[in-house]
């Protein structure tokens, strides 16, 4: 199919979307809310093959924290491809490999005082968090898992088992399994008491509740609805765990790498879990790497135990060690407050009383489930794209607008931005 596209202020050009309507699987769904072709990008900005160009403030859902093509970033690794650095390494030693790792402990391990051990799991990260799943049950010699509702932790068998969507667990065939879900402490029903609701399982005998391996959670769950964990709540879900021996897996596959504000979105909690797992921009340029850290003594795996071809990217190595490299930088900080701070500003500029705002540092929900709904939630996303901004739904029934735009964005670009998505949440008010 060939379309005319229009749009103000640029030219117009017919786009082919045949090949893809041709040959590619039914299973795509980007694309069908932002029907166009993309060519290139640059920082927070999206461009057509037909000259439209885009604010972007979905970021490859998490991924590109640091924007498209972020020079610094791309100043490396074009070094490194121009050398003939190693580009796939398995799980062997690698020049590239060993400067990730030190930059890793120097800027985010050391200064935390985290003493994790790191292992690398493969391009995504669902396969963070089956490592953790299968680590956890090893170590402990226990099966059960608790996870929450709302939760979203990835597409494969073991990572689906603790994702609450109905419909992602029966497109994956995932029946009933040794997973017991708890409500999370907040969610569209309202506010749980999630941990004394696990205490009480856990202290009576009858229960037919049995102590799990482990507790996964989101510190802030990002497709669920963009629900922050208040520090209180991780405080006392930290504490249950350890009182029982559980270990607790804080997933930061979405919600880590400053895109709350601190690189960890747990940090402002003060608790220390006993796993993480990151994804998504901890690979710096968009490229895929994923990690699982864990307590010294939890390192149970035997050699080749749990193994992953594309464990060894180096690109990413390189280029998640640059990412690293800017955390060290002032600007980068004094940068990443500001537009924190002009985001927060923007939720209190939105006046209407039904419309629900929920968020930390450089995410933002904003909730029409009591404002419209997921129609209107459609109707706000289509107006956006069709005056050039990207950006995503999630919630339940994707109610919630989801506001994700690189940390590194100017402060010019986050203002049209939000000047485009204050127009369609007015343009749409009575529809």
């Amino acid at each position: 199919m060939t379309v005319t596209a229009h749009h103000p202020g640029t030219h117009t050009a017919a786009t082919d979307f045949s090949v893809f309507q041709d040959l590619e699987s039914e299973v795509r769904s980007y694309c069908r809310k932002f029907p166009i072709v993309f060519h290139r990008a640059k920082g927070a900005e999206l461009h057509g093959e037909d000259g439209r160009v885009f604010i972007d403030f979905f970021c490859g859902a998490g991924t590109l924290n640091y924007g498209h093509n972020n020079d610094f970033i791309k100043r490396r690794l074009t070094e490194y491809l121009a050398a003939d650095g190693i580009v796939h390494g398995l799980d062997m030693h690698t020049v590239a490999k060993r400067e990730f790792l030190n930059t890793f402990a120097e800027v985010v391990l050391r200064p935390r005082d985290l003493d994790y051990k790191i292992q690398f799991c493969g391009p995504t990260g669902t396969d963070a968090v089956e490592a953790a799943l299968k680590l956890a049950r090893k170590a402990t010699g226990r099966t059960g898992v608790v996870a929450f509702t709302g939760a979203y932790h990835g597409m494969s068998r073991g990572s689906l088992a603790v994702t609450g969507s109905r419909r992602a667990r029966r497109a994956g065939g995932i029946g009933p399994s040794d997973v017991t879900f708890v409500p999370y402490e907040d969610s569209p029903q309202g506010t749980f008491d999630s941990v004394g609701y696990l205490e009480r399982l856990l202290a009576d005998p009858s229960s037919g509740f049995e102590i799990p391996a482990a507790v996964i959670v989101e510190p802030m769950q990002m497709e669920g609805g963009i629900y922050p964990a208040s520090p209180d709540w991780l405080r006392s879900l930290r504490a249950l765990t350890e009182r029982h021996g559980i270990l607790l897996i804080f997933d930061e596959i979405q919600a880590g790498c400053g895109r709350t504000g601190t690189f960890f979105c747990f940090e402002h909690a003060g608790v220390v879990p006993d796993m993480v797992t990151v994804s998504k921009s901890i690979g710096g340029y968009g490229l895929p790497l994923s990690l699982t850290l864990f307590r010294r003594d939890l390192d149970v795996w035997e050699p080749g135990e749990h193994t992953g071809t594309f464990r060894g990217n180096q690109l990413a190595f390189v280029a998640a060690t640059a990412a690293l490299d800017l955390w060290r930088q002032t600007k980068f900080h004094t940068d990443l407050a500001v537009a924190s701070r002009r985001l927060d500003r923007f939720r209190t500029e939105l006046l209407d009383p039904a419309i629900v705002t929920r968020g930390r540092g450089m995410a933002l929900g904003i909730d029409l489930a009591g404002a419209g709904g997921p129609e209107r939630a459609d109707l706000v996303q289509r107006h956006a794209f069709e005056h050039g901004l990207i950006v995503e739904l999630c919630g339940r029934h994707d109610e919630v607008i989801k506001v994700l735009p690189p940390l590194t964005i100017d402060i010019a670009r986050l203002d049209r931005g939000l000047d485009v998505l204050r127009d369609a949440l007015h343009s749409t008010r009575n529809r």
